[in-house]
């Protein structure tokens, strides 16, 4: 049996959630399915890199980290990811949205 790697170091559930309901997110990662997706082939492609969608849950694994649920509303899938693996479109930083600049406004629109 393969060890999981539990980052032993970090124990995300000691501080609040990184993300809200409802928050607008972007993977940050390729998703496939490794088996847990019913109705997809092991392997297929579930999120792609960059594809936006919203948190609609959030649970914990392990006892050590937060789970995200996100509904990818271009490929109508829901997923589990981790912080890691998300980026927030909702609220960037003030220092971010200036290196943006016009690109910021443009991800206002996508709302």
């Amino acid at each position: 049996m393969a060890d999981i790697n539990r980052d032993d170091d970090v124990i995300e559930i000691a501080h609040p959630p990184r993300f809200q309901y409802g928050e607008r997110v972007v993977s940050r990662t390729l998703v496939r399915n490794d088996g847990t997706f019913n109705g997809k082939d092991i392997g297929e492609v579930l999120v792609s890199k960059g594809e936006i969608g919203y948190v609609v849950s959030i649970g914990t694994f392990l006892q050590q980290f937060y789970i995200y649920a996100v509904e990818f509303n271009d490929s109508g899938h829901r997923v589990g990811m981790r912080a890691k693996e998300l980026m927030t479109l909702d609220n960037l930083p003030e220092d971010i949205l200036a290196q943006l600049g016009e690109k910021a406004d443009r991800l206002q629109s996508l709302r």
